[in-house]
């Protein structure tokens, strides 16, 4: 599948927190870091996700925030 969105991160999902609603999961990132994706727990059945799998986190995004002490 071929996607518009140009922030693409390859990585291994290392943790996947199941909630009532939301799953939370983490993405082991190619290059040493991680992130993490709330996702709905309806789409993380349907993708059948699972720790170890290899996953592509997509990011789109308008504006990015930071925050310092």
């Amino acid at each position: 599948m071929r996607l518009s969105t140009r922030n693409q991160l390859t990585g291994t999902i290392a943790s996947i927190t199941e909630g009532s609603v939301m799953t939370v999961v983490t993405l082991d990132l190619d290059g040493g870091q991680q992130v993490t994706a709330s996702i709905t727990k309806e789409a993380a059945e349907d993708l059948g996700l699972a720790v170890g799998m290899p996953a592509t986190a997509l990011v789109k995004s308008t504006e990015v925030m930071l925050g310092v002490e």
